[in-house]
């Protein structure tokens, strides 16, 4: 070839080179799209997550949620694009700790308002920052499952992913993953409407799942490369036939890797405390008992006006505090301004706060 050129058969060497994953990160957005995932691993991940994942919406809206077989395949932001609504709902909730990479979540803005309006039981709900932390509080939940699933048998220890941000927005001005990515496509039914939820993963996050998951390894680099192509092949090579001090090396050198051990100083600790920044957002309700009484049906009907109920507590004792129904301290009542408020005097023990329920 001509100085600073490159002949077509050396270019069709090349791209060849890049569809064997020759040149990894460097290919380009077109090559790149030649790159493939252990989908059918990951598509068995997926199917055991779907009925969690209508459960969770089950739960959190009341409504009759179904998730239907999810596709999984790989593709680019382009091709992504072109299958999305041009305003989505897009939520970030990236792998910090034992994977690192982008994780993406969109919905269509009418299914996001399908959620809201169901959880916070409005009509035409708006997707201020409210409605919005509704969505991240789903993405949060699955991510959940993810995590659980990806960390069976201390795989991925540790694993973790930065709280959840959801924004609505121009589908141009989502932040996604580069070059060839992992793209989940969850089939949704909310009470016979149906809608998708699609989350996608960089590329090293769905290598690194494929490989928790025990799935296949990539394809071995090819044996031989000409033109061009071998250039990017000759660094790794090196070694193989290498002499030091007249002593020949061998190239069969195993693969070692340090193993790793769990830390047993958080043995003690529950497997939920590594997780729980996904949920430092959720609103929960707090009740504060004043008293409590029973009433015939007959003397329930006969209330009216300036009838006086009397309860259960004594003048001066201190009143309960819930949290979901369930007593986590006590109090007593004070006035603020214009206002009841309560102030705490005491934290009841964590084993009380299940010895109650029973």
């Amino acid at each position: 070839m001509s100085e600073g050129s490159i002949s077509q058969a050396e270019i069709d060497a090349l791209l060849s080179d890049v569809d064997m994953g020759g040149l990894g990160n460097g290919a380009s957005p077109a090559a790149a799209s030649g790159s493939k995932f252990d989908v059918e691993t990951l598509k068995n991940f997926a199917d055991g997550l779907k009925d969690r994942l209508g459960s969770q919406l089950n739960t959190m809206t009341g409504a009759e949620v179904s998730v239907d077989s999810p596709i999984v395949e790989t593709l680019n932001r382009d091709q992504l694009l072109a299958k999305i609504p041009e305003v989505v709902v897009a939520v970030m909730a990236d792998y910090s700790t034992a994977l690192s990479g982008d994780h993406l979540f969109i919905m269509d803005p009418e299914c996001a308002k399908k959620i809201v309006s169901l959880v916070n039981k409005e009509e035409a709900p708006e997707l201020d920052d409210m409605a919005l932390s509704v969505i991240s509080e789903v993405v949060a939940q699955h991510s959940g499952s993810e995590i659980t699933d990806l960390s069976k048998d201390g795989k991925l220890p540790g694993l973790a992913t930065n709280t959840p941000e959801a924004v609505n927005q121009p589908k141009a001005m989502v932040r996604m993953p580069q070059d060839t990515f992992a793209l989940f496509t969850y089939p949704l039914n909310i009470d016979g409407t149906p809608y998708t939820l699609w989350e996608a993963v960089s590329g090293p996050v769905a290598d690194g799942m494929v490989k928790a998951l025990g799935g296949g390894e990539p394809a071995p680099a090819p044996q031989q490369a000409t033109g061009a192509a071998q250039q990017f092949n000759q660094q790794p090579m090196m070694g193989m036939g290498m002499s030091m001090g007249g002593m020949s090396q061998v190239a069969n050198t195993p693969n070692v890797q340090s193993l790793q051990f769990p830390n047993l100083q958080q043995v003690g600790g529950t497997p939920e405390q590594g997780n729980i920044g996904l949920i430092m957002d959720v609103f929960m309700e707090m009740t504060v008992e004043l008293g409590r009484t029973k009433k015939t049906i007959k003397d329930i009907l006969g209330m009216g006006e300036g009838t006086i109920i009397e309860l259960d507590k004594l003048a001066g004792e201190p009143v309960d505090i819930l949290v979901n129904h369930k007593p986590i301290a006590k109090g007593e009542v004070v006035v603020i301004d214009e206002n009841f408020g309560v102030r705490v005097t005491e934290i009841l023990p964590a084993l009380e706060h299940v010895t109650v329920q029973m």
